[in-house]
């Protein structure tokens, strides 16, 4: 089926669109939960892919994106089911439903392309904006509570830990020593200042042009996984979606970092074992019982069309599992 997504004047372009509709395969009478609902585009899909009575529950803590999605899923009237809530609640979301089982789950993990583009909410060091970073408006952790309140060892551990950042301690020095910062013009210019100008990086592909790296780009990345508590939210979510699909159903996980990636790769991995004592156990006695069938070992990425049309589906990689009787 082609299902092509609708609304596309709106400010976003839903990631491996196609293959998320492939990857959960929804059919008509269908349940489904977008558990990163953003501005419906990959919603919209699902929705129309089961036509004409599979229902959507969708779920995200971002005001602005529903404000969006809602909009845009207006035509599917009261099949698309639209709530203010974290994924970490999504039992809870499903209780209050009624809903035993679903047919499908989707998660599109990390920040979105319409977030980044609105300067004033602070995820991008592209403009100047107060150090904000938070998905959900309301919480009262931003980045700048982490830049100006942590302790120096407190900061290289979190630039090391979410960001990957090899220049981690030399970076947070240099923040203790020149804060308070409430900006990411500040801040951006700062980490430049420490550490150097642009970088060059390899591209995914051997043979594609050099991309330029930021030298904030890892900062901001750790300073946003933080304030928004993102691993910690995946790592509660994995396993309550896969007990909350029917046999046969599907979980679809977009990661955009290695971070993400790791983590559900090894409960992917794990959690598709009859066992999982080490390997030098003689004889089992964990008990442990597959749930899930891995869909694909490899996991999917955006072609070169689709990365042309959209730079950030370069780093995103699709990962499936299907629910085990």
């Amino acid at each position: 089926m082609d299902v092509s997504p609708q609304g596309d004047h709106l400010p976003h372009l839903p990631v491996l669109y196609h293959e998320i509709i492939q990857a959960l395969q929804p059919d008509r009478g269908g349940r489904y939960v977008d558990c990163t609902l953003g501005a419906g585009g990959h919603a919209w899909g699902i929705l129309e892919a089961s036509s004409p009575d599979g229902l959507l529950l969708g779920l995200d803590v971002d005001p602005q994106a529903l404000a969006i999605a809602r909009q845009r899923l207006a035509p599917f009237g009261p099949r698309a089911i639209i709530v203010q809530s974290s994924y970490t609640r999504l039992r809870e979301q499903l209780e209050k439903l009624n809903w035993q089982v679903v047919n499908g789950v989707l998660l599109d993990l990390g920040v979105s392309s319409m977030q980044v583009d609105t300067i004033d909410r602070g995820f991008s060091f592209m403009g100047d904006a107060p150090l904000d970073m938070r998905f959900d408006p309301g919480q009262p952790v931003t980045a700048a509570h982490l830049v100006n309140e942590l302790s120096e060892d407190e900061l290289a551990d979190l630039l090391f830990r979410y960001g990957e950042e090899p220049r981690s301690r030399q970076i947070a020095r240099a923040i203790v020593q020149n804060r308070p910062l409430y900006t990411t013009g500040e801040l951006a210019a700062l980490v430049e200042q420490t550490v150097g100008g642009w970088k060059r990086r390899s591209g995914r592909r051997s043979g594609r042009e050099k991309q330029r790296m930021h030298p904030a780009t890892l900062t901001f990345q750790a300073l946003r996984i933080a304030v928004n508590r993102e691993l910690e939210s995946v790592e509660a979510v994995l396993p309550a979606a896969v007990e909350a699909l029917a046999p046969g159903g599907r979980l679809a996980v977009i990661s955009f970092h290695s971070l993400e990636d790791r983590l559900v790769k090894q409960f992917f991995r794990r959690e598709s074992r009859d066992c999982i004592c080490p390997p030098r156990q003689p004889v089992c006695i964990c008990g442990h019982r597959a749930t899930i069938r891995e869909v694909n070992r490899r996991p999917i990425q955006a072609g070169e069309d689709e990365i042309k049309k959209n730079p950030r589906a370069r780093s995103a990689k699709l990962r499936v599992a299907e629910k085990l009787d």
